[in-house]
């Protein structure tokens, strides 16, 4: 064979499982079919890096629903605080912020992928980068790779090449294609931790305007999905991570038009003391403007646009407020509804939904339980958790386990 392992794709994952692969003596190539590795890397956490969270396993396993418990495995090999004394190693300090995400503290996502750069030259597995694969097979007990350039063997092979999120990154599925190929289940995928379209003209008046809010993803009556968390008005809805962490709910929905965005501008506070307040202030304000009072508690430019939602005139006195406007107003403060029309799609979504079924990969081993000396690791399976670092600690730990499994 011309190598123990080929590895296929140089992300995270990927560039991890090559790494362990390659310091446990094993011939390792590293195929990439982008001209840079890393690619996603560079561009994550606003071109920060957020490396992980800053919490334990179970934490981890929490952020990603249903299938979390794959990852018991893969996180007792290569754990958070794993992640963390390993970039460290490799010169990058980290920080915690108050969210829990762990950044370098130099706030630079390239000294993250230069330091597993670093780590895999030292490891000795090669990295062949602008070299696609355009086929992969297998033959009796080898694996067949095509690249644009060669025909390459290996007895193992580990499955890398993410999702379909950031195609432009090279991300656009062709890992599916081959492990549907030896008979794994690929769940249809959608786009996750995206941002969200709606069809409320107003809200790109309000581009720039950041709040920590609480969002609910309704249909009907029903209730999707909810999140508290910090949001962005954009020019085309809305961003943040709020705002994405609900984004899987609309862009799953098969008529995400029909769904309504429920937005709680002062989640810290209850109906009842925002109701007081409106009461008390507006009696007291005199002259003052309505929007004055109201913004001691949301920026002047959301509350003269509430006062137009609520048909209220923006240049109107706080005295003498009626209890019904009162009432009105406060529930736009609460839970104001904008109609959605759906999701900015892959092309900005940050994972994606879906994928190789974790039911047919040995979570010990990383190894398909349909082909033998096929691995499967990060994004590539059906594995999509919150914003914070969570899915970078995926990958990183499926595929140092991959690596090690190999």
């Amino acid at each position: 064979m011309d190598w123990d392992v080929i590895v296929v794709g140089a992300g995270a994952a990927g560039l991890m499982a090559a790494i362990h692969a390659a310091e446990r003596g094993r011939r390792t190539l590293l195929l990439e079919k982008g001209r840079k590795p890393g690619v996603k890397i560079l561009m994550s956490g606003g071109t920060r890096c957020n490396i992980t969270h800053d919490c334990d396993a179970r934490g981890i396993v929490a952020a990603f629903g249903a299938n979390g418990r794959f990852l018991h495995g893969p996180l007792a090999a290569f754990s958070p605080a794993d992640a963390v004394a390993f970039f460290e190693a490799e010169g990058v300090a980290t920080k915690v912020e108050e969210t829990g995400k762990v950044f370098p503290v130099s706030d630079r996502a390239v000294d993250v992928l230069d330091a597993l750069l670093r780590r895999l030259h030292r490891s000795g597995a090669t990295l062949a980068l602008a070299e696609p694969v355009t086929a992969l097979e297998a033959i009796d007990d080898a694996f067949h790779i095509t690249t644009v350039h060669r025909k390459l063997a290996s007895n193992t092979v580990i499955l890398t090449t993410g999702g379909r999120s950031y195609p432009g990154c090279g991300t656009t599925g062709d890992g599916y294609t081959w492990a549907a190929a030896f008979g794994h289940t690929i769940l249809a995928q959608s786009p996750a931790l995206v941002p969200l379209k709606l069809d409320a003209p107003w809200v790109g008046e309000m581009k720039g305007v950041t709040l920590h809010v609480g969002l609910r993803v309704l249909d009907g009556g029903r209730v999707l999905a909810a999140r508290s968390g910090s949001m962005l008005f954009a020019h085309f809805g809305l961003t943040g991570p709020a705002p994405l962490e609900v984004s899987r709910a609309v862009s799953r929905h098969p008529q995400p038009r029909s769904l309504s965005l429920e937005i709680d501008f002062i989640p810290t506070e209850s109906d009842a003391t925002l109701d007081e307040f409106l009461r008390i202030e507006t009696a007291a304000a005199g002259k003052q403007l309505l929007a004055t009072v109201l913004s001691r508690k949301l920026t002047r430019r959301l509350c003269d646009q509430l006062l137009v939602l609520c048909q209220l005139d923006p240049t109107r006195t706080a005295a003498a407020l009626a209890k019904a406007d009162r009432q009105k107003l406060a529930a736009a403060m609460k839970r104001l509804r904008v109609p959605l029309a759906g999701t900015l799609g892959f092309e900005k979504a940050e994972v994606t939904a879906g994928g190789v079924s974790v039911d047919e990969v040995n979570s010990r081993t990383m190894e398909s339980k349909l082909k033998k000396g096929l691995h499967l690791a990060g994004e590539v399976l059906d594995l999509d958790g919150w914003i914070g670092g969570y899915n970078f600690q995926s990958a990183w730990s499926t595929g140092w386990l991959a690596g090690r499994s190999v």
